[in-house]
């Protein structure tokens, strides 16, 4: 699988879980000249930014790692962005990461709260 396909089938993934745990979609790859979000969802009063990592293996380390300090300040300067074009200055917001880590044909999700 290439990492595009291996990107795709985790943020549906992700997406899903999302949705079975209440969330509200709101948006799934949104994109600006900056960067993207893989999913901005609502939930509780909180507009959550998520970002989504899937790895085959550890290799390189967990995957949450990867959401190093620049992909999270382009992240915030993305959900800045989203914020001003909805109007949504009184919402509380939430950055998230899920990860998913697929090992002997089974899949590992974690889905970090507040992960920075």
């Amino acid at each position: 699988m290439s990492r595009k396909k291996l990107g795709e089938w985790g943020e549906k993934k992700a997406f899903k879980y999302l949705k079975d745990k209440g969330f509200e979609i709101l948006e799934k790859n949104y994109r600006v000249k900056i960067g993207e979000i893989d999913i901005i969802a609502k939930k509780d009063n909180y507009i959550v930014f998520v970002e989504v990592k899937t790895r085959k293996s550890l290799k390189y380390g967990n995957p949450e790692y990867a959401v190093n300090r620049h992909k999270q300040d382009k992240i915030k300067k993305v959900a800045e962005l989203y914020l001003l074009k909805n109007n949504y200055y009184d919402k509380n917001i939430r950055f998230d990461v899920i990860t998913i880590i697929i090992d002997r044909g089974k899949s590992k999700l974690n889905h970090i709260r507040a992960a920075f």
